[in-house]
């Protein structure tokens, strides 16, 4: 960087203050750097590509050979007798995932609300620090815990010969995504104006009305955000649904034993033979499920923004 010294100005004001001429040079570490970040993100673009390529190339023939509208909307899922329809499975996806979504996002916005605008700050440490431990709990954890308390909890209470349904997942997956929500929430309602809040104030609104006529509202975007992310964290979940849905590829029911798609890739994948169309027909499910995720993810984009613009 260098700099000059101005010339006296007809009004001699600008005698001897400095001009600064910065030069458009551009140092071999901010272009590595700048290459370096280009390439990241790059590699994670190539990364979501081979996926999306693999899994077409790895589920479309199995699609084809059973047929779309016998894969999609068929409802026997048996491999000994070659039937392979997973609308009963996607249905209780749907089911399980609107479920969880249904009891965690109030329970986990409202933590969100209490944390960054009610709660005091020691109180707040304790419930932060519950929240990480919840959030780095494994999966298999959650479902052993389901598969000791709550299913016979469940079976006792409604008197079935087994506890193991659907909703039992619904509970468990309910609990799994709190974290994703009221981490994502949080961070979203903190970084709201303060101005925002003090204008409202300033109206004559009750601190509980701004927060959520103001302050909820303007967080919107990372809110909805997090509510991905608990979608997503409950379609990809595997292990702990295998331990407390029953793992039968029954039409979806409150109280009845149930298979997701993932569990249905978790538990056969292990002994269906390479290249045999019951492999094929698990990929095809995995193709399935990536793009309900990505019409999630694409739903949810357009949603947000049409309200923004709105």
């Amino acid at each position: 960087m260098e700099y000059e010294t101005v010339g006296a100005a007809v009004d001699g004001s600008a005698v001897g203050q400095p001009k600064y001429k910065v030069k458009a040079k551009r140092k071999p570490l901010e272009v590595f750097m700048n290459a370096l970040f280009f390439l990241c993100g790059m590699v994670a673009v190539a990364f979501v590509l081979i996926i999306s390529i693999y899994l077409v190339i790895s589920g479309l023939p199995a699609i084809l050979e059973i047929g779309p509208i016998n894969f999609l909307f068929g409802t026997r899922w048996y491999a000994s007798t070659g039937d392979f329809g997973i609308f009963a499975i996607i249905l209780t996806s749907i089911a399980g995932t609107a479920g969880a979504i249904l009891i965690g996002v109030p329970i986990g916005l409202m933590t969100a609300i209490f944390l960054a605008k009610v709660a005091n700050p020691k109180l707040a440490k304790v419930v932060h620090t519950a929240v990480e431990l919840l959030a780095g709990i494994p999966s298999v954890v959650y479902g052993l815990v389901g598969m000791i308390l709550l299913v016979p909890a469940i079976r006792v209470a409604f008197g079935l010969p087994s506890g193991a349904t659907l909703l039992a997942a619904i509970i468990v997956l309910s609990i799994m995504i709190l974290p994703s929500i009221i981490s994502v929430s949080e961070t979203a309602l903190r970084a709201v104006p303060r101005e925002y809040e003090e204008a409202s104030l300033a109206l004559g609104a009750t601190h509980i009305e701004t927060v959520f006529r103001v302050t909820v509202p303007a967080a919107r975007s990372g809110i909805a955000t997090a509510i991905v992310l608990g979608i997503g964290r409950a379609i990809g979940e595997a292990m702990a649904i295998i331990m407390v849905a029953g793992n039968v590829a029954n039409m979806p029911g409150l109280l009845t034993p149930v298979r997701f798609l993932t569990t249905a890739i978790a538990s056969e994948m292990s002994y269906a033979s390479v290249g045999s169309l019951h492999r094929n027909a698990l990929f095809s499910i995995g193709l399935v499920l990536f793009l309900f995720i990505m019409m999630i993810n694409v739903f949810l984009n357009v949603f947000i923004k049409n309200k923004k613009e709105g």
